[in-house]
């Protein structure tokens, strides 16, 4: 690539720490690629590699790594193994940029205008930049985005709940990000797809690298839909750290992190506490207490995390103050509910068993002789009473209130 090229998907411009942003200098192409070198020699969120990138630019600190220099404030031994991964690797930036374009994506670097801001606020440890498919801009879904995690092996309920958040939220406008993983993480993606709302997958692997296999089908219909992410060079595996290390992305890429089920040694806690460090929201979803899927949500409910049971209440809590507000949750209205509060004190005053005169309960109900009898009637005619002579009592359980009652069957029962 001579100087002055754009590498394909990627833009130009160098910032003040050493990002690529809007342009195309060769000063700036050359920072873009050597990001994508160093996703090859550093594992993600390498505190060291990116302190020394902010404090040296990403394209000094490539030549330190690969000329057998030493980055400011690393051990001996860390560059050891910075060298033998460098030594290891033939580095083409350029190969890996038109490998990830060919299938449809791109590279983002911290700079550009697609990159979301919020991602900087995990400091040393942000990316050193993204690799993207899909057509939406990551920087526009991540300002109103919503991660929902939790356990791989989930249960039905589990599931249930994930798919209907996932569908309800995408519903509601709100992007819905998770990891691709068995459990929660599919049936989140799958009940925002269903609908045709917006999801992201957050991957722990090269892009051409689907993870786990059985979800490659899965991967196609996100980046059609909407977007698969990943930190990641092509051709990379996931590994156990790198899985732990991705959960970073997700909960600082989001506005909030939804828990819907997690064992209490869950990689979905992690998530939770990354989002609670960088300031996140944090809910979980209650579950049944004799459930060790849903101990370890019960536990970040116990530290402070928000119980949410659907997306109206998530919404609530991520999106705008006094606009977003999820309905008042009531019991089904009953017939008596609808009562004058007079007609309802001389119901409560009739005696549970047996019959009782009109005296008796307009002492019981502390309301006048006259107006006793008028709401006695009332209530007659709404069919909460029946009348038996002189007497009243309450009608039998199993009848109908509001459906009026003929006169003569209060006469039959008196007689």
């Amino acid at each position: 690539m001579t100087a002055g090229e754009t590498a394909p998907g990627t833009t130009g411009e160098t910032c003040r720490d050493g990002s690529a942003g809007r342009g195309g200098s060769a000063d700036g192409e050359a920072e873009v690629l050597a990001r994508v070198a160093l996703s090859r020699i550093a594992e993600p969120g390498d505190e060291v590699v990116g302190r020394s990138v902010r404090e040296l630019g990403a394209a000094e600190v490539l030549r330190l790594l690969t000329g057998g220099g030493r980055l400011p404030g690393a051990t001996e031994r860390r560059m050891d193994g910075y060298r033998i991964r460098a030594r290891g690797q033939d580095l083409d930036p350029a190969a890996d940029v038109a490998a990830v374009r060919a299938l449809g994506g791109r590279f983002v670097p911290p700079g550009d205008g697609e990159w979301p801001g919020q991602l900087d606020d995990l400091g040393d440890q942000r990316p050193l930049g993204l690799w993207v498919r899909g057509r939406p801009s990551l920087r526009l879904w991540a300002l109103r985005s919503v991660a929902v995690v939790g356990a791989r092996a989930c249960s039905a309920y589990g599931t249930h709940v994930a798919t209907t958040l996932g569908a309800e939220l995408a519903e509601a406008g709100w992007a819905v990000v998770s990891g691709a993983a068995y459990g929660v993480d599919a049936a989140v993606h799958r009940g925002a797809l269903a609908v045709g709302g917006p999801t992201a997958a957050v991957v722990a692997a090269g892009l051409d690298s689907p993870y786990p296999r059985g979800h490659a089908g899965l991967l196609e219909r996100i980046a059609e839909q909407g977007l698969v992410i990943g930190e990641l060079a092509p051709g990379e595996h996931p590994t156990r750290s790198r899985f732990v290390l991705r959960n970073r992305v997700i909960a600082a890429l989001t506005r909030g992190t939804v828990v819907v089920e997690a064992e209490l040694r869950s990689g979905s806690l992690i998530t939770a506490r990354r989002a609670r460090d960088t300031g996140r929201h944090l809910m979980g979803v209650p579950g049944p207490v004799t459930s060790r899927m849903s101990q370890g949500v019960h536990q970040l409910l116990r530290d402070g995390a928000v119980p949410v049971t659907c997306a109206a209440e998530v919404v609530e809590l991520v999106g705008s103050i006094g606009a977003d507000l999820a309905p008042e949750r009531r019991g089904p209205l009953l017939p008596r509910d609808l009562l004058a509060p007079a007609a309802a004190r001389v119901l409560d005053a009739l005696p549970a068993r047996g019959p009782a005169g009109e005296a008796e309960v307009a002492r019981a109900a502390g309301v006048g002789l006259d107006e006793t009898r008028a709401r006695l009637h009332e209530l007659l005619t709404l069919g909460f009473v029946r009348r038996c002579g002189p007497h009243w009592r309450l009608a039998p359980r199993g009848a109908n209130p509001c459906t009026p009652v003929p006169p003569w069957e209060g006469q039959h029962a008196a007689g």
